[in-house]
């Protein structure tokens, strides 16, 4: 990686080998937006592993609308990639998750019980929209909870439309359900409204899990911004992280 691309080539990139674990991607092969063949697969597993992470655990889109991936589909996607991590001799732990993005298929997934992907343990990573959340979000995901679920909020920051209503985080937080942070957020990838709604969920100790949301070389690129390095260092150094757990 060359960090001069993001300025002072004297500052730091993050250290992730102290994170140990990504816990949010999008590497399986031409079932989301993610990589779409193979090879990129497996450029953005070397390239994580170059980062010093040691275990990753993939979560595709789960997104009727889009994205039909069922739990089958993703562990046979999972095991291809695995098959072929070890025809290329790429020494790396991976598992997979899913991201679920809170609508219909989802809710009906809860009424008929049918179990869901955990990134580890109970832990369930779900999204909702960028626009607005649905009117049900609270049910649904305290019918995760009744259900023996931990819901994980994927990337609270980037819900800027509750930047000015910022009891929305702290209902959710209450209510006891984690939060993801997104990397990249620190670095501004999402623009700047992201990065200083990640600021102020750092500021008051919001987050409980960090991941890359990593889909493209370009993800992987801006990974060792080191705008990310010293919020990470703070966040692993007050032991908030659950990371290296999973």
């Amino acid at each position: 990686m060359m960090f001069g691309l993001f300025g002072n080539k004297n500052r730091q990139a993050a250290d992730y080998a102290m994170l140990q674990t990504d816990m949010h991607s999008h590497l399986i092969p031409g079932i989301d937006d993610g990589a779409q063949d193979m090879e990129t697969s497996l450029s953005l597993v070397r390239g994580m592993q170059k980062l010093g992470f040691k275990k990753i655990i993939t979560t595709p889109h789960v997104m009727w609308d889009m994205y039909k991936n069922e739990s089958a589909t993703i562990l046979s996607g999972l095991q291809q990639l695995q098959n072929r991590l070890d025809a290329e001799g790429i020494e790396m732990e991976i598992t997979a998750g899913a991201e679920y993005f809170l609508d219909d298929h989802v809710k009906d997934m809860l009424k008929r019980k049918e179990p869901l992907l955990t990134i580890s343990g109970n832990l369930v990573l779900v999204e909702f929209s960028m626009a607005s959340p649905p009117l049900d979000l609270k049910e649904l995901l305290f019918e995760m909870q009744l259900q023996g679920y931990q819901p994980v909020i994927a990337h609270p920051e980037r819900y800027v439309y509750q930047e000015r209503n910022k009891s929305f985080f702290q209902e959710l937080k209450a209510a006891g359900y984690f939060f993801q942070l997104n990397l990249l957020s620190l670095a501004g990838f999402y623009g700047k409204a992201v990065q200083d709604l990640s600021s102020y969920l750092l500021k008051n100790d919001y987050y409980d899990l960090a991941g890359s949301d990593l889909h493209s070389e370009r993800h992987l690129e801006m990974l060792s911004h080191p705008a990310i390095a010293a919020p990470l260092s703070r966040l692993l150094g007050q032991g908030r992280l659950l990371n290296p757990s999973l």
